[in-house]
């Protein structure tokens, strides 16, 4: 078995997927990159504030990517199959999900309990006050960010991607625009500084959620979901979500709370270390933005195939898309390194920033190689084949034994540098490469749904 496909039908379709949702994600980080550049210019306390409230929004953030994804292993079966009305059932237990979680689980401890949501991730009051400021703004932006991603992930695991990227061009120039005007009080408006950071996210967030949801819930004729489907009966699918799509959600939500323990670990260890990492995740984010295009492409168009009930197709592409990311890995790790100067220039941070941060640009250009690699096995076509209860022990086993008390070890007991302390907090990655890929080679990943329609039943 080679190592690429040589079907170009393989490859235009990939791309076809991947290059919409890598400029998609690209925009996004643009809009936090132009964040960091504007809010980072109010000083390191500022500047701290916004990355720490963001990891409790962040872990919704994730939370709603794998309830998303989830679905998308079966909606993309499903719609492989041609059975548009289990689609809709899968769908309609998204909705509940995600709607359920953001209120409960996010929206009202932010409204009730805001300090000490800051509390989790630093003990530095100045930091926590100016936390609360941006909080009060984005309460209503879990529901609205949830909905809105969650039916983006359904659009594009049914072929649907040009619509999401045309939405993130307009909630860019939204977003940045307001950032402007509400942080440094422009045209008029108040000078609001944290505050007007989140007003702006705010702002593009009902954009988002208007286009995204207006078009799914009334206009959309591929699945023709409609609001009334929203009561629809989904118990018959109920088994097949618990065993292949839930996994998904335990799996990134374990992750999103690893990171968020990550994020406990640098809150602590200073404000300068949180400043730096907030400047090097925007550019890590850059370089891999095409291995994430290339996740979705593969955790789809694996659906698809098995679908269509080509198993061997489907691990012929696998590999290619393995190879492909190895190779995104290695230029993502030298554009870093290439990078990193100009791009911690930027900012205004004081020396010892700065040094962290040139530590840390080193270090993740080393682990960006295997990110890549693991990557596109656990989000992408090992997701897709419904291999998801395996990925879902990958993510616990190493992230939680290996790399939260690891880095813990290093960053506050063993005071060790910035760059080994983010090599002991990212070595889940290092280790999930390598196992994901006997996980490959064995052929185990590929879950057969066989489901039956009702005139098979009769």
């Amino acid at each position: 078995m080679g190592l690429f496909v040589k079907d170009k039908e393989f490859y235009k379709k990939a791309a076809g997927i991947a290059i919409p949702v890598s400029l998609q994600s690209m925009i996004t980080i643009g809009v936090s990159l132009m964040d960091n550049i504007m809010v980072g210019s109010l000083g390191e306390t500022v500047m701290s504030a916004t990355a720490q409230a963001n990891q409790f929004i962040t872990l919704y953030h994730i939370c709603c990517m794998g309830i998303g994804m989830g679905t998308s292993v079966l909606t993309a079966r499903f719609w492989g199959m041609k059975d548009i009305d289990s689609l809709k059932k899968i769908v309609t237990i998204m909705l509940r999900f995600c709607a359920g979680l953001g209120f409960l689980v996010f929206t009202l401890p932010t409204i009730i309990c805001p300090q000490l949501l800051m509390r989790i991730y630093i003990d530095d009051p100045e930091v926590i006050a100016q936390g609360v400021l941006y909080y009060r703004w984005m309460i209503p932006c879990y529901l609205l960010q949830g909905l809105a991603l969650t039916c983006t992930i359904v659009l594009r695991s049914v072929g649907q991607v040009k619509l999401p990227l045309y939405t993130s061009i307009g909630a860019f120039f939204i977003n940045v625009g307001c950032n402007y005007i509400f942080i440094f009080g422009k045209l008029g408006a108040p000078r609001m500084e944290i505050q007007g950071a989140a007003l702006g996210t705010l702002i593009a967030r009902v954009f988002e959620f208007s286009v995204i949801c207006g078009y799914f819930f009334f206009v959309d004729k591929r699945i023709g979901y409609r609001l009334r489907d929203v009561t629809k009966k989904c118990g018959d699918l109920m088994k097949d979500y618990i065993t292949i799509g839930l996994p998904v959600f335990v799996s990134d939500t374990l992750l999103a709370l690893g990171n968020s323990a990550v994020a406990v670990v640098m809150g602590r260890i200073g404000k300068s270390f949180v400043s730096a990492n907030s400047i090097t995740v925007v550019t890590q984010q850059l370089s891999t933005v095409l291995i994430q295009g290339i996740c979705h492409a593969g955790s789809i168009m694996t659906g698809h195939t098995l679908g269509e009930g080509k198993i061997k197709e489907a691990k012929e592409q696998a590999w290619t898309f393995l190879s492909l990311g190895v190779i995104i890995g290695l230029l993502g790790g030298g554009l870093i390194l290439l990078i990193s100067g100009p791009v911690i220039g930027m900012y205004n941070i004081s020396e010892e920033t700065r040094l962290i941060a040139g530590e840390l640009m080193v270090a993740i250009a080393l682990i960006v190689v295997f990110q890549s690699m693991n990557s596109i096995l656990t989000k992408g076509v090992l997701r897709g084949g419904g291999d998801t209860k395996f990925l879902m022990v990958a993510d616990i086993l190493f992230l939680w034994i290996v790399s939260v008390p690891l880095g813990a070890l290093a960053g506050l007991y063993w005071h060790l540098d910035a760059f080994w302390i983010y090599v002991f907090l990212k070595l889940d990655q290092v280790i999930k490469a390598v196992w994901c890929v006997f996980r490959l080679k064995s052929g185990k990943w590929i879950k057969i749904i066989d489901r039956k329609t009702d005139a098979d039943k009769q």
